[in-house]
């Protein structure tokens, strides 16, 4: 399992620098999203763009993550897909599911915003 981490006060980017993610490393990642959000860190963006090959198992990380982090309130982003996993993710349906940006400022665009919309329906509420 090869990654960087970078943490910051309302997220946290995690780039996975290897090309493969499949049956030998999904389940590292799976647990490395659960271990991550359980620490505290509530918005992940997964940064895709070393990444050139995702089997089921890599799609299972992926939901596994999104739905790590929204069941705890946050929100869960993807960036720098190759065309093999947009067309993977599409063929699947989960780009109905998972939050797709093309860039690392739009990931962080699209945090805030989330944690905007957050506390709108905290003061409804």
């Amino acid at each position: 399992m090869k990654y960087s981490l970078d943490k910051s006060e309302k997220y946290s980017i995690l780039k996975i620098t290897q090309e493969k993610l499949d049956t030998s490393t999904a389940p590292d990642y799976k647990s490395e999203f659960v271990k991550l959000q359980a620490e505290g860190s509530s918005n992940m963006i997964l940064d895709l763009s070393d990444v050139k090959y995702v089997d089921s198992s890599g799609l299972s990380a992926l939901l596994v993550g999104n739905r790590c982090f929204s069941e705890a309130g946050g929100i869960f982003v993807m960036i720098g897909m190759n065309d093999h996993v947009v067309k993977l993710i599409k063929i699947s349906q989960l780009d109905k599911v998972l939050n797709i940006v093309p860039t690392k400022e739009e990931a962080i665009d699209t945090v805030f915003l989330h944690e905007i919309e957050s506390g709108l329906e905290e003061e409804e509420e």
